[in-house]
């Protein structure tokens, strides 16, 4: 399995290509693009939010806030999925917490991506609250350490 590092400027093309491929079949289903795929991943990375598989394969970005760290995008290039990388980001987040001294960790996800909501839910994320976000129908969920 690839290792996780810091993305870096000279990642932005690669992590800006993943996030469109993993994204793509979403915004068909939800009939809107997902907020992931219009994010700023040059900002992102230069503070030091952005965290990529060695490989190129997946990514990960993390925000520190007040007891919480906000999981706010997982994404793994379609080609890569289904061998772990995904798993191995979300390991990721929950170690990054700790090491934070953070608590727990929280993430939203649209209602109609249901599959993820599963997969969070299989990893111990529980659903926290719903909202209506910029036209999106938003589950919020968080997971205790």
């Amino acid at each position: 399995m690839p290792d996780i590092r810091p993305a870096v400027p000279s990642d932005r093309p690669a992590v800006e290509r993943i996030v469109e491929a993993a994204y793509t079949p979403w915004a068909e289903l939800i009939g809107t693009r997902p907020l992931p795929m219009d994010s700023d991943y040059a900002a992102l990375i230069d503070a030091g939010r952005v965290f990529v598989l060695d490989d190129l394969t997946g990514l990960i970005v993390l925000v520190p806030e007040d007891g919480v760290l906000y999981v706010d995008n997982v994404a793994v290039d379609p080609f890569a999925q289904g061998g772990g990388r995904g798993s191995r980001l979300l390991d990721f987040a929950e170690d990054q917490a700790r090491e934070l001294g953070l608590p727990a960790l929280r993430l939203i996800t649209n209602e109609k991506m249901t599959s993820n909501i599963a997969r969070y839910e299989r990893r111990g994320y529980r659903e926290t609250g719903r909202e209506t976000v910029e036209g999106r129908h938003a589950v919020h969920m968080r997971k205790e350490l």
